[in-house]
């Protein structure tokens, strides 16, 4: 009987992890499709538009350490669940933005409540399923991001044509409500394997602080005042790491890093595969409605290709982890998107839509390849009292990974036109940096094979 309710309980947590895991991408990826509207509409140029997806990023990426380590001490549902209202709160006052500022403002607010389920929604699903189902259910966890991401450019294009670009945050705002009624009602158990630990508040500030000079700094270069932030980001941060290898209770433990070769390298190729892969999605939705002409609803119906096949991939991928070395898989799939990445490079005005069709086809095969074998071999890598830790690294350099992914293409986009708006005058220089941004993004997936490939067997994980 109580196996049974274990497995009721284990059930209802994917579902409504896989729930949120929907909502999330389904915002981050549709808002890309809606930029050039919001442009239009606020009078914003190319680089203030970037930081509408920006600034959730930011402050995901930001908040995730900290708020991963107070899920362990006062519990992963409380901080999940917390999460849900954050972000349905925040996506209803964004229907109703009167300017630019106010909408970024919101994006900053709608991060940190999804910082708080990035941060305990993989713990949640490591601490309910044993090991030899974990990798199925972290792979239908997966797969249910790539189907947020392969709904975003179908259902969020025909809703910015038919409702406008605001009809996107009518979701996550009415949804997000029931489904915290919901997992109160019926998730009774809770999970606080750090409970009793002290918070580290100087520690949460500085990494936070820095993290904000370096990603902004960074999207900024390459000004004097960007490099100088960015300076000052990593100053922070590696002050950051001496103070937590002197605490006993860490915010985050970076020792971890130290001596778990396979934690600290899956990481690593998590980080590089996001820094390549998030931006192409931004520039791409740019490049088909700018040089192309296409509408956000046709450019979404090609977007859609990507994901639709990660969501495919992922799930199988993920249940071949639990069998076989998920080195090799993943590593694989970052081959792939290699592959893919540098049939991007030559597009031009002129390149058919087809073609760009069949390559997002491709990275789609790579992204679903990689992402859940690796996501596995982070959490089998650790003891269950770090598993809200890896859940928040994994998030981490999810988050991390797209802003460095954003800041290379905002950067890059800058460097070619500057400050001003896209317009026929510029659609040249525009396409040379789209070539540019996806040639960058090549060399950094070479590393990422690298980084996949040198952590090692299952055993790798041995200092």
């Amino acid at each position: 009987m109580q196996s049974q309710e274990k497995h009721q309980e284990s059930t209802v947590v994917l579902i409504l992890v896989m729930f949120t895991s929907f909502i999330t991408p389904f915002i981050g990826s549709a808002i890309n499709l809606a930029l050039p509207m919001i442009a239009h509409e606020f009078g914003l140029n190319a680089i203030t538009m970037s930081w509408v997806t920006m600034a959730f990023l930011l402050s995901s990426a930001v908040f995730l350490v900290p708020l991963g380590k107070l899920a362990d001490i006062f519990g992963r549902k409380r901080v999940f669940l917390t999460g849900n209202v954050v972000l349905a709160l925040a996506s209803l006052l964004a229907v109703f933005v009167p300017n630019g500022a106010t909408l970024i403002a919101l994006r900053v607010v709608q991060g940190i409540g999804s910082a708080m389920m990035f941060a305990t929604g993989i713990a949640l699903i490591t601490s309910v399923f044993p090991p030899n189902a974990r990798g199925r259910a972290i792979g239908m966890n997966v797969t249910a991001v790539y189907v947020g991401l392969s709904a975003a450019p179908v259902l969020g294009g025909l809703m910015i044509d038919a409702l406008g670009w605001r009809s996107l945050f009518y979701i996550p705002a009415l949804l997000g409500i029931p489904a915290v009624i919901a997992a109160i009602l019926t998730i009774k158990g809770e999970w606080a394997e750090a409970k009793g630990e002290k918070f580290d508040i100087l520690g949460s500030g500085i990494f936070i602080v820095s993290m904000c000079a370096l990603m902004y700094g960074f999207s900024k270069l390459p000004s004097t005042v960007a490099i100088v932030l960015t300076a000052v980001g990593l100053l922070g941060l590696a002050l950051f790491v001496k103070l937590q290898m002197k605490l006993e209770y860490p915010v985050f433990n970076v020792s971890l890093f130290r001596v778990n070769r396979l934690f600290a390298l899956s990481n690593l190729a998590a980080l590089i595969n996001y820094a390549t892969t998030f931006a192409i999605t931004f520039v791409l939705s740019l490049y088909l409605q700018y040089i192309k002409g296409l509408s956000a609803r046709e450019a979404g119906l090609l977007l859609v290709i990507q994901p639709l096949v990660m969501a495919v991939i992922a799930s199988w991928s993920g249940r071949l982890s639990d069998k076989h070395d998920p080195r090799i898989l993943a590593s694989a799939g970052m081959g792939v998107i290699a592959v893919g990445l540098a049939l991007l490079i030559p597009i031009s005005k002129e390149t058919a839509v087809t073609y760009i069709g069949v390559v997002l086809g491709i990275l789609g095969l790579g992204f679903g390849m990689f992402s859940s074998p690796n996501t596995n071999a982070i959490m089998g890598s650790v003891e269950k009292r770090y598993i809200g830790l890896a859940s928040g690294t994994v998030a981490t350099m999810r988050l991390v990974g797209q802003m460095l992914s954003m800041g290379i293409a905002t950067m890059v986009i800058h460097v070619f036109i500057g400050t001003g708006t896209i317009n026929a005058s510029n659609h040249k220089q525009f396409i040379l940096s789209a070539s540019v941004t996806f040639a960058i993004f090549v060399a950094l997936s070479v590393l990422g094979v690298w980084a996949s490939l040198a952590r090692g067997g299952k055993n790798g994980n041995q200092a």
